[in-house]
């Protein structure tokens, strides 16, 4: 059954394929071109040709020079974020009718009752760009003038923001460094600093033939100082150990006892110093230090508050070794107070030893250290302690510059006004080893050798323990500090000090001899 107006029972709608019904009549006239199996006008849409089109609503709003209007009965132009172009499609000629292709629809296919293939679901468009350009991106602020662009530590940045949008994103660059107050690697810092020796490992190196040339030089009457000096002024620690594992390979005997009873005198202290292992010469400085009455804490200074983590570590593995006893209980048992609290600290080997600053971290340490000492009444001697033993020494150095820059003070005149004794002792040391180790020993020798008298301990052990290391540096320090020579005031300081004395005695006047030629040979070989 049918009704007027209506397609026949099962015919489908216009548009739909459906299937010719016997004895139907078709409500319009045969047209070429339509569906298959349907002899109908192919009708796009549910509504009767002839009658003018509804619009359509675009879901986006119109913009500026998009599509042209299209004569009247046909599609509003359909908007979007693209330019127009030449027209893909051609559009109907006949007015009031339904265009051939609608602009943005599916163009009509070759083959009837299909889609055609499409290569984008979008027409052909230029695109300009995929924002619309923007003059700036925040308001204008006052402190800015909307005509000057204003300086930034990125590049590409203008007091507008990015240049226009068109850019990509800034590399993350920093300026160029002009200040201490930038996250950077301190290519002066003591961490970097290569080894500056004078005393290098001999090579060639026969540690069998320097046994024999021990041996003859210690064999019958009187002793040959000259040949002794020969080859253990030219060997460094390591070397002189083998020499002493051949001597008592080849002869059964211990070189460095042999060595004791052959010399006397200061002669015989350096020639002890030098045999000996450096971390076990050390442990046995410490261990002099603390024995008997009283304590020696410049000898304790010295030795912890400049050593690294590895050095420390080796130091007390030498002290159990020797003495069978825990390093860090002995120096407890031995000091007290605010000192004590330090080497135990120190004892630790935690410093941080990166080589790289973090400034922030720098400028907040600084304000620590400024609210515990010069803006409270007293000193909170715990925050110093932490600061200065576990932080490295890069970032001590920053931490120093930071301080001044809030104060204007230098950091070891705060340590001297604000502690006293033992305590301002090591942490002067601190400070002098983080800015110039070698210049913190070069006062050590000149105090060693300086009023009435030599301290024949302190000479010996920085000889001994820094030929290997850094005495080139420690040697030009000398100089630029005191304006003489490190090797003349060795020679004046001792050779005095016998003659004034110890009278006309022959053999401790040829042992003090001795022991400035090997002293000298130390500190100036290979400069």
């Amino acid at each position: 059954m049918s009704y007027p107006g209506y397609p026949p029972n099962n015919q489908g709608f216009p548009g739909q394929p459906g299937v010719q019904q016997p004895g139907s009549q078709l409500p319009y006239p045969p047209y070429p071109g339509g569906n298959v199996g349907q002899q109908g006008f192919p009708m796009p849409s549910a509504y009767p040709p002839g009658q003018p089109s509804y619009p359509q609503q675009s879901p986006y709003p119109p913009q500026v020079g998009q599509y042209p209007p299209q004569p009247s009965g046909q599609f509003l132009p359909q908007s979007g974020p693209y330019t127009s172009n030449l027209p893909m499609y051609p559009s109907s000629a006949v007015g009031g009718q339904y265009p051939s292709t609608v602009p943005g629809q599916y163009p009509s296919s070759t083959n009837p009752g299909q889609y055609p293939p499409q290569a984008s679901p979008y027409p052909n468009a230029q695109l300009t760009s995929s924002y619309v350009p923007q003059s700036a991106a925040y308001p204008t602020q006052s402190a800015y003038p909307p005509t000057q662009q204003t300086s930034s530590v990125y590049p590409n940045m203008t007091a507008g923001g990015y240049d226009g949008g068109s850019q990509g994103l800034p590399q993350a660059a920093y300026p160029p460094i002009s200040t201490p107050a930038h996250y950077q690697p301190l290519s002066s810092s003591p961490a970097q600093k290569k080894s500056n020796p004078t005393l290098r490992p001999a090579n060639p190196f026969d540690p069998r033939r320097d046994a024999e040339i021990l041996r003859k030089a210690m064999k019958g009457f009187g002793t040959d100082e000259k040949s002794i000096i020969q080859v253990l002024a030219h060997r460094v620690n390591t070397q002189r150990q083998e020499i002493a594992v051949q001597f008592k390979t080849m002869y059964g005997k211990d070189l460095i006892s042999d060595l004791k009873s052959e010399v006397s005198g200061k002669f015989k202290d350096l020639i002890v110093g030098l045999m000996t292992p450096t971390f076990d010469f050390l442990a046995k400085e410490i261990h002099n230090a603390i024995d008997g009455i009283g304590t020696n804490e410049e000898t304790i200074i010295e030795i912890i508050c400049t050593a690294s983590n590895a050095e420390i570590n080796n130091i007390k593995m030498a002290y159990h070794k020797l003495f069978g006893k825990d390093l860090e209980k002995e120096l407890m048992g031995e000091t007290s107070g605010s000192f004590r609290r330090l080497l135990v600290s120190l004892c630790q080997g935690q410093r941080n030893e990166n080589t790289f600053v973090d400034v922030a971290s720098a400028q907040a340490d600084a304000q620590k250290l400024l609210q515990a000492g010069e803006l409270q009444f007293g000193t909170d001697e715990s925050t110093f302690n932490m600061i200065l033993c576990s932080r490295s020494f890069c970032q001590l150095q920053q931490i120093f510059l930071e301080y001044h820059r809030l104060t204007g003070r230098d950091f070891e005149d705060v340590i001297k006004s604000e502690f006293s004794g033992d305590i301002e002792n090591g942490l002067k040391a601190i400070v002098k080893s983080v800015r110039d180790k070698s210049a913190y020993f070069a006062k050590r020798l000149h105090e060693s050798m300086a009023g009435f008298g030599t301290n024949d301990s302190a000479l010996i052990r920085i000889v001994a323990t820094r030929c290997e290391i850094d005495m080139v540096d420690i040697k030009n320090a000398y100089m630029s500090m005191y304006g003489k020579s490190l090797e003349t005031d060795v020679a004046v300081r001792i050779i005095f000090y016998f003659l004034y004395v110890l009278g006309t005695l022959y053999s401790q006047g040829v042992q003090s001899l001795n022991f400035i030629i090997i002293f000298n040979l130390i500190i100036f070989l290979n400069p």
